[in-house]
C-alpha cells in the first residue's frame, strides 16, 4: 500500500499546466486516484484496528494497568504500537483530500481556459 500511495503522492506533486487537455486528463486520473485512495484509506483503517487490538496491544495494556497508567498513557502505549499504522491512515487522508481539492482546483483552472477561449473567439 505505501508504494501505491506514494506512487499517487508523486502525481499529485506534479505541477499542471493551464492545457485544457491536460487539465481534463488530469481530472480523470485524479478521479481515479481518488476513488482508490479511499478503498486504501478504508483498508489501512481496518490495518490500524487490527494492530490496536492484536495480543501485543493487549500485553501493553495489561502491563499497564498493572504499572497504574493513567487511560491517556495506556491509549499513547497502544498508538506507539500502530505508529506505522497510524501514518498510513494519516497519509492516505491527506492524498485523498489533495486529489479533491486538485479536482476542484483544475474545474476552477478548466473554466477560466474556456471563458479565455469564448473572450478570444468574440473579441469581448
Amino acid at each position: 500500500m505505501k508504494n501505491e500511495a506514494n506512487e499517487i503522492q508523486g502525481y499529485l506533486e506534479i505541477e499542471c499546466s493551464n492545457n485544457p487537455q491536460e487539465i481534463t486528463d488530469r481530472i480523470s486520473k485524479l478521479s481515479v486516484y481518488m476513488a482508490r485512495s479511499g478503498e486504501m484509506l478504508a483498508d489501512a483503517k481496518r490495518l490500524l484496528r487490527k494492530k490496536k487490538s492484536s495480543e501485543i496491544s493487549n500485553t501493553i495494556m495489561k502491563i499497564a494497568k498493572e504499572q497504574f497508567l493513567s487511560a491517556k498513557a495506556q491509549n499513547t502505549l497502544v498508538d506507539s504500537i500502530a505508529e506505522d499504522e497510524n501514518h498510513l491512515v494519516d497519509w492516505l487522508d491527506r492524498i485523498n483530500r489533495a486529489c479533491t481539492h486538485q479536482i476542484d482546483a483544475l474545474r476552477s483552472v478548466l473554466s477560466f481556459e474556456k471563458e479565455q477561449l469564448r473572450i478570444t473567439k468574440t473579441g469581448y
